[in-house]
């Protein structure tokens, strides 16, 4: 499925070659270009406006500045609503790590998860599953993709082990929470849902 944007821009021009074809005529005589390309405005604006609501979740943003750098990340919030989706998940499967769109990590640092080394720059985040109790964060060369558009292993950037636990309380709404860490280029990527709790510390460079 494509993006919420490009469906829009990809569209644009076959909208305004059909409102070309199209006679319009008031008493015999051709409507003004003008009000052509308003009829084709009004269109788009609608057509976008159906794209816009295809993404049905809310999004939110989470943003943490470390050591003069900044990581954030852009993502979908689902709710449980009863329901549990990772445990629906296959392991050796990934998933989009929020709702709708890929959810989307911006950052100006390296950052060093361990052994592993993130450059800086942008990526689509996806959440791997490898066991029951075992998850994996992996970063994806692509970005803005749809959520189901995983273009696989061959253009992952890293995939980094997350620590597993179990909150005492449910969340209900999907969460990813960035915060500074005890060190002063330490910081932590904290993904809440349901009673589970997945987290990724790493390093500033």
């Amino acid at each position: 499925m494509p993006t919420c944007g490009s469906d829009a821009l990809a569209l644009s021009p076959v909208i305004e070659q059909f409102s070309s074809q199209i006679p319009w005529q008031n008493g015999g005589i051709l409507m003004s270009g003008f009000i052509r390309k308003t009829a084709t405005l009004v269109v788009l604006t609608l057509f976008t406006s159906i794209v816009a609501f295809s993404q049905r979740n809310p999004r939110a943003t989470s943003k943490v500045d470390i050591a003069g750098k900044f990581v954030m990340i852009e993502y979908g919030r689902p709710s449980m609503k009863g329901r549990d989706l990772l445990a629906l998940v296959e392991p050796g499967k990934v998933w989009r790590m929020g709702a709708d769109k890929s959810t989307t990590y911006t950052s100006d640092a390296r950052l060093s998860f361990g052994k592993m080394t993130v450059p800086a720059g942008s990526y689509s985040l996806w959440l791997k599953k490898v066991g029951e109790q075992s998850f994996a964060l992996v970063f994806n060369k692509q970005v803005g993709q749809w959520g189901t558009q995983y273009s696989g292993s061959i253009d992952d950037v890293a995939s980094i082990p997350m620590s597993f636990s179990e909150g005492s309380e449910a969340v209900e709404m999907f969460t990813l929470t960035l915060a500074q860490g005890a060190k002063a280029n330490a910081g932590e990527l904290t993904l809440q849902w349901g009673k589970l709790v997945l987290k990724a510390p790493f390093t500033v460079k």
